[in-house]
């Protein structure tokens, strides 16, 4: 097989790659796929930069780098996250597109996938200058997105404000009030019920599913999650509220550990006092590393990437592994797990809980019809839920890992759309 995007993450020092992409060549073994399936899956269908001038505050002119990469569009138009980091390249984003193609076809919502983002510092520009730059790369990409195109969502260093400021520069350009060419925007503005938590309350309803599955009593269980920021401080909220017992949670600076179980809502109110989870009272704290091989059942990382790897893989005491992080867990950690029939649920599939009601944002702003809160919840969990009884048969029946099913079956998914139009 011709280099491909598996061998190209490997020499992009400046980024970390995924678990999913370093399988995906595997995968084209195993599923005894054509040169042409290959081929079709291995090349974004369009991908392009763009050169912009923005006036600084100093009042000189500066040039910015723009990319945006729209990977397939066989299942619907393209959706995907805008990023500001000053590494960024497009032969990455090609990666992360591909990506959520497979995440969109995974949990069955009608669209590919597309990333895209500026080459920029955001902790180096006044507000006024990130918004000047963000209006700018808009008027430069606007003839290339559009509700039915290619929908923006915020990604890294980008937020609901500057999803705004793209719906404010695409409907200068259009004339028109069009809520639906990017997610992730504020309620007040058309954006939906439930995204802020989405992400984790998506994580919950897989751990639940899966729980059911092994006839698992929540009772029983201890619960670690390591990362407390927005994702992983919401999946302990829910977690919390829901019954489970959290006995350590961690932040950049330390965790804690509780055995009995921590009084999440107090050590909220603690993190937002002090800036960290360090030093909650009656709670031994802890490092990072110690809240990995934390004694528990249930292991949650929700912060960076290569968190197990071969150095301390034997360390995990959990039975199941909930990836709210991208990439957490590195290959060879998740073939000794694998081996010792630790359940690792994938990021793919743990953490697409945010695109789904990004989904719901689109649908919401197309019909103009807003949905309550338990809609969105009845939906969000519909979604999930179906999509890891999916994978989960798929597991069974082939007797590999959880990452493998979802792989295949989102791939299966958008070759058989490329089939029915007639490209293969």
């Amino acid at each position: 097989m011709k280099e491909n995007k598996i061998e190209r993450i490997h020499s992009d020092s400046a980024m970390t790659c995924t678990l999913c992409m370093q399988e995906m060549e595997i995968l084209y073994d195993h599923l005894a796929m054509s040169t042409e399936e290959i081929d079709l899956l291995d090349m974004p269908k369009r991908s392009f930069t763009v050169h912009f001038p923005v006036r600084m505050d100093s009042g000189r002119m500066k040039m910015f780098v723009g990319h945006r990469v729209q990977y397939n569009d066989a299942r619907g138009p393209t959706k995907g996250g805008i990023r500001y980091h000053p590494d960024l390249t497009i032969e990455y984003l090609q990666d992360l597109a591909f990506l959520m193609s497979i995440k969109c076809a995974l949990v069955d919502i009608p669209f590919g996938g597309a990333k895209g983002g500026i080459v920029t510092n955001t902790k180096e520009l006044s507000r006024g200058e990130l918004e000047r730059v963000t209006r700018a790369y808009i008027r430069e990409i606007a003839d290339y997105i559009g509700p039915l195109k290619d929908i923006p969502a915020p990604d890294v260093y980008t937020d609901e404000q500057i999803m705004v400021w793209i719906l404010d520069e695409f409907e200068r350009i259009k004339r028109e009030h069009t809520p639906s060419i990017v997610t992730g925007k504020p309620i007040e503005l058309g954006g939906s019920q439930v995204r802020k938590y989405s992400t984790s309350l998506g994580g919950v309803y897989i751990l639940e599913a899966a729980m059911k599955k092994l006839e698992l009593d929540k009772s029983s269980l201890c619960v670690a999650i390591q990362g407390f920021g927005k994702v992983g401080l919401n999946a302990a909220r829910i977690l919390y509220e829901n019954g489970f017992t959290i006995c350590a949670v961690s932040d950049s600076s330390g965790g804690i550990f509780k055995e009995e179980g921590l009084d999440i809502m107090e050590v909220i109110d603690h993190k937002y006092k002090t800036g960290s989870v360090i030093d909650f009272p009656e709670t031994r704290n802890i490092t990072n590393e110690e809240l990995l091989a934390t004694d528990c059942e249930i292991l949650i990382p929700a912060a960076l990437s290569k968190q197990i790897k071969r150095e301390n893989v034997n360390d995990i005491k959990a039975k199941i592994i909930l990836e709210l992080a991208n990439a957490p867990v590195t290959m060879d950690a998740s073939r000794i797990l694998l081996d010792r029939s630790v359940i690792i649920v994938p990021d793919i599939l743990a953490n697409a809980g945010g695109v789904v009601v990004s989904y719901f944002e689109w649908i919401q702003n197309l019909s103009q019809d807003y949905w309550e809160e338990d809609k969105v919840l009845e939906r969000l969990q519909q979604k999930m839920i179906t999509a890891f009884d999916k994978v989960y048969e798929i597991c069974m029946e082939q007797d590999c890992s959880m990452r493998r099913a979802a792989l295949q079956f989102s791939v299966r998914r958008i070759l058989y759309a490329e089939r029915l139009r007639g490209n293969l």
